[in-house]
């Protein structure tokens, strides 16, 4: 699979939502304003995982259908990666 510039861009705001973090708490940041940005990391997280694997997916079942294969067991795979994501 081949990571575009979104994907490697929605990492890079990350990388910089967790030294923001680390930033906080160097400056004794309240436990709250902390989590709550941490909270924010793992949704951004869990969406690129999300984009990730829809795109891989997407790539994969055109390949599929390309070859005359059953697309059903990398659908699986997909929702399985998903759920251990989580």
């Amino acid at each position: 699979m081949e990571y575009d510039d979104q994907i490697k861009n929605r990492l890079k705001r990350i990388e910089g939502q967790l030294r923001g973090v680390l930033k906080m708490m160097d400056e004794n940041k309240e436990c709250k304003e902390v989590i709550t940005q941490l909270s924010a990391v793992r949704s951004a997280v869990d969406r690129t995982v999300g984009v990730i694997v829809s795109s891989n997916l997407v790539e994969c079942v055109v390949e599929a259908e390309k070859n005359g294969e059953d697309a059903d067991e990398l659908i699986k795979e997909a929702v399985n990666l998903l759920v251990k994501s989580r």
